[in-house]
């Protein structure tokens, strides 16, 4: 991991199309800018988990459900 200090509206540059600012500090608190191209997704990792989590069940659905809807159908 790479650890660096920043202060207030100094920036963080990674590649050629992304910039992190420190927007500003407030307590232990730290507000940061991004910007970044439109097609990167940018979520804070709690929430980036979470789409990961659902993604991984949703992966694990039956791939028989339209049989088993079907079945389920016919029997009302």
């Amino acid at each position: 991991m790479l650890v660096l200090t920043r202060k207030p509206n100094e920036s963080i540059q990674i590649g050629e199309d992304i910039e992190i600012k420190v927007l500003g500090i407030d307590g232990d608190q730290i507000k940061l800018g991004i910007n970044a191209p439109k097609n990167i997704d940018i979520h804070r990792k709690e929430i980036y988990l979470s789409i990961q989590e659902e993604n991984s069940r949703a992966s694990q659905a039956p791939t028989n459900l339209l049989d088993t809807l079907k079945s389920v159908k016919k029997t009302k």
